[in-house]
């Protein structure tokens, strides 16, 4: 059988834990973090969010190989 090719939008993105969850980082912290209120900030501070359990299946079928 041929290997399966690995999304490479979706490496980017995502990766796995030890325990095979899909992590990922959380959005709106990259730039134009003047105009945000600290608040908003905060709450993109967490680099360890897990993807919600009806998207894991599709990530997992992008990263056949456990990234």
């Amino acid at each position: 059988m041929a290997k399966l090719k690995t999304n490479k939008a979706a490496k980017k993105r995502y990766s796995y834990t030890a325990t095979g969850k899909v992590k990922r980082t959380k959005s709106n912290r990259r730039h134009l973090l003047a105009n945000k209120t600290s608040r908003a900030k905060s709450r993109g501070k967490v680099q360890d969010a897990y993807v919600d359990k009806t998207c894991e299946s599709g990530i997992k079928r992008l990263l056949p190989y456990g990234n």
